[in-house]
């Protein structure tokens, strides 16, 4: 994960939460909700790029809490050097995966041999369409591929927009926010210093039942709430640009399509590896060659790598692509994801001028007082700062960071637990601070209410579902 200097910065700060609490403890407070301040004003207001925003908040609250000058701009390095070294593989190749599968049409593959049956099974299917994709894909990436398809069913089944809709987009958020690899329960894996096996393990227990409250039960109410169909003009603007997207996505170079069963096994053989590298660790003795090599090939990078590779077979040679054309689509892949480890980048270094600070001690000084678990403190700090920024990715990293501390000492599964609270509150109530919000509202032709009745209320709906499941698991792992 990250350095052990990490681990080390958190043992002491667990030890310095027993003193009296001082003078500096309320300054850096101030300090540290100033600098979110800033965030969000420079963020929000001045629209600037979260990654300049979070590293001139860095070095605000550096100044802030007293850092020399001469450590502040080494402890921001230090804290997007640490984060990156790990987090920024892992995106990175996630992306490259995302990328094959999107343009062989590995994913019109599983979508059309999902969607076949009954008109009433079809909010599940929706549901586990979105999951399947959300594994290797990003939030915005699955959501311009499952677009065209809702909007298809859509048509095809004269059903409400909405009864279709919110079960992928549930799939799409559930899986953003609990399931690595992606960047932001990654990020957290790393901060935390958890183990990312069980984090995934634990993550799609988590996920399951989430996805089903808020993906198809709650699609009920919320047709209920926005009835549109496919006569909206919105709706019908979105079909047409949609069907150019997802030509343009599938690729004129393949000959071909994978097959549903190399494409499911490339798509979740990165998951398989990893929970091998899990159970490995839980019931294997480890001096055996059997523990060595799953904890080789199950490494996460190690995982993923060999899913790339697998993935240039089934979605590229496979499929009829050349070898010059895999290069490109594999460059191109990294393109998108750059923005995305600039700002997890930036949200280490953040996090590590509040460790070095003493932000993360003055908090846990009062979770100590207040009787405070590192899971609700983490959902708390996570859904304020979601809320402030409209950004997961940014509520995550400093989440965890600010939590770090009050982590310390607690065994794999509880740590990973931790994770994933922070991960349920970095989705609570998206709205118009949030991309993701305009999106949406865009796509499917709403309002900004009608956007708000629907997406805002699925997605705290999520963070809340989630963190019951979180606390629910706690009492028996």
């Amino acid at each position: 994960m990250l350095s052990t200097g990490v681990s080390v910065l958190a043992a002491s700060a667990t030890d310095a939460m027993n003193e009296p609490w001082a003078a500096h403890d309320t300054q850096v407070l101030l300090v540290a909700l100033f600098g979110i301040a800033v965030v969000v004003v420079l963020i929000v207001w001045a629209k600037m790029h979260a990654f300049l925003a979070l590293t001139i908040a860095a070095l605000v609250v550096g100044v802030g809490s007293g850092i020399p000058l001469g450590d502040l701009t080494k402890s921001y390095e230090t804290g997007v050097g640490g984060v990156l070294g790990h987090v920024g593989v892992l995106i990175a190749l996630g992306a490259m995966l995302g990328k094959l599968l999107g343009d062989s049409g590995g994913a019109d593959k599983i979508v059309d041999t999902l969607l076949r049956g009954s008109k009433a099974s079809l909010p599940w299917k929706m549901a586990l369409i979105a999951a399947i994709i959300g594994i290797p894909m990003f939030f915005e990436v699955g959501l311009v591929l499952l677009v065209p398809v809702v909007m298809l069913a859509v048509q095809r089944t004269k059903l409400p927009a909405m009864q279709l809709a919110i079960p992928a987009l549930a799939g799409l958020s559930v899986l953003h926010g609990f399931v690595p690899p992606h960047p932001g329960p990654v990020a957290a894996v790393g901060i935390l210093n958890a183990d990312l096996g069980v984090t995934l393990a634990l993550g799609l227990i988590v996920a399951i039942p989430t996805v089903i409250i808020c993906g198809p039960l709650f699609a009920r109410l919320a047709a209920r709430w926005v009835p549109i169909g496919p006569a909206g003009a919105g709706l019908a603007f979105l079909t047409e640009g949609s069907a150019k997207t997802d030509a343009s996505v599938t690729g004129a170079e393949a000959k071909r399509t994978p097959s549903f069963g190399w494409t499911l096994a490339t798509v979740l053989s990165p998951v398989f590896l990893m929970l091998l590298h899990s159970a490995a660790n839980m019931w294997i003795n480890p001096d055996t060659m059997a523990f060595k090599v799953l904890n080789i090939i199950g490494d996460p990078v190690i995982a993923l790598l060999l899913a790339v590779l697998l993935a240039m077979i089934t979605f590229g040679t496979a499929v009829g692509f050349t070898a010059s054309a895999l290069s490109k689509k594999i460059g191109d892949s990294l393109l998108p994801v750059v923005g995305v480890m600039l700002i997890v980048g930036a949200g280490g270094g953040f996090k590590q001028v509040l460790v070095d600070g003493g932000t993360s001690v003055a908090i846990g000084k009062i979770a100590v007082a207040l009787s405070l678990s590192a899971l609700i403190m983490g959902w708390i700090i996570a859904v304020l700062i979601r809320v402030a920024t409209g950004s997961a990715t940014v509520a995550t990293v400093t989440a965890a960071g600010i939590v770090a501390p009050l982590a310390a000492g607690l065994p794999p599964a509880q740590l990973a637990l931790v994770v994933l609270s922070v991960g349920a509150g970095s989705v609570f109530f998206s709205h118009v601070n949030d991309a993701g919000f305009w999106l949406v509202k865009e796509y499917f032709g709403m309002t900004v209410w009608q956007t708000i009745k629907t997406w805002s209320m699925m997605e705290t709906l999520i963070s809340v579902v989630g963190l019951g499941m979180v606390l629910l698991l706690s009492i028996f792992v």
